[in-house]
């Protein structure tokens, strides 16, 4: 299995896309990337199901000391599928202690800081602040509306 900073960084940025703002015309989207991470208890089976018989193409596959992680490329999105000990893994590392339910959607963005400030003054609560992770990025972790955990994430290069 590969470490996560080398493929991190290898992964090519996603296209910003055009979105139709409520107040009228387009804009540009400050979204990079939506990453559905599913904490899968029979991770072999899922990663099977997802990669094998639906078809996601392999994006990358990394591993902790005791846990394992798959992207799957799913169009313009990706799922990713982790066991629960590299979940708890993620967690400790963005937060600090094991939060997240099953379901955490990941965003990517230009600007995690920012974007966590403008999402918690929209009423999403702040588990934890930016933090620049081991695999080089600055992530950070809300709960939104609909009780759904977000991680925020800014790549942050070499």
């Amino acid at each position: 299995m590969t470490d996560e900073p080398a493929v991190e960084a290898a992964v090519e940025p996603a296209v910003e896309s055009a979105v139709q703002s409520a107040d009228g015309p387009a804009v540009e989207s400050a979204v990079r990337e939506l990453r559905l991470v599913v904490t899968a208890d029979d991770y072999d089976a899922a990663l099977h199901f997802y990669r094998d018989v639906l078809g996601l193409p392999e994006r990358g596959a990394f591993a902790s000391e005791d846990g394992r992680v798959t992207i799957l490329e799913a169009g313009r999105a990706t799922l990713e599928l982790t066991d629960p000990n590299h979940a708890a893994f993620i967690d400790e590392v963005e937060v600090g202690r094991r939060v997240a339910g099953h379901i955490r959607v990941a965003f990517q963005v230009d600007d995690s800081a920012a974007t966590t400030a403008r999402l918690a003054a929209a009423g999403a609560e702040v588990v934890a602040e930016p933090t620049r992770t081991p695999w080089n990025s600055l992530n950070s972790r809300l709960e939104a509306p609909g009780a759904l955990q977000l991680t925020l994430f800014t790549e942050l290069g070499d």
